[in-house]
């Protein structure tokens, strides 16, 4: 038996929370840790990043690398991810887990259909810098038929 003081209508219930729509967040990470995998064969680093602006802030995203794995190919995976999220926050040297955390950086969310049990999950596509924008569209050049003036590009004037 555990004897508590806790009075249910100071606090406001949770809710279930919904996917995330996909999209790019701008996030920080805010706790990494070791873990030991599932059979105790491996390790994986979990990240926990928390959303910091926007209609989502405050949300919280999980990111799992498998370190050490008996499977080469997940650890191979683990490590071109953690490459992309160091090289986002501009750590190319990663001693501590720490180095990574309170940057900003932006996370490009997808949505994947869960396996067994579970429903719909978010997962992490890519890392980007914060300041870094995604290349917009590049505009079709206009050509005027009248002059060739510096609105036209240069492999088109005469």
């Amino acid at each position: 038996m555990a004897l508590l003081d806790f009075n249910a209508e100071s606090v406001e219930p949770t809710t279930a929370y919904e996917v995330l729509p996909k999209g790019s967040y701008l996030c920080v990470a805010i706790a990494s840790e070791m873990k030991a995998t599932k059979n105790n064969t491996g390790e994986y680093l979990q990240i926990t990043f928390e959303i910091v602006e926007g209609e989502h802030q405050g949300r919280k995203i999980f990111e799992r690398l498998n370190i050490r794995n008996q499977n080469k190919t997940a650890e191979d995976i683990a490590q071109r991810t953690l490459s992309a999220l160091c090289r986002a926050v501009g750590v190319m040297r990663l001693s501590d887990s720490d180095q990574l955390h309170n940057v900003p950086v932006s996370l490009d969310i997808v949505v994947e259909e869960g396996k067994g049990d579970y429903g719909p999950q978010n997962r992490i596509k890519a890392y980007h810098s914060a300041g870094q924008q995604k290349p917009a569209a590049r505009p079709t050049p206009t050509v005027s038929t009248t002059t060739k003036s510096a609105e036209t590009p240069v492999w088109k004037r005469k």
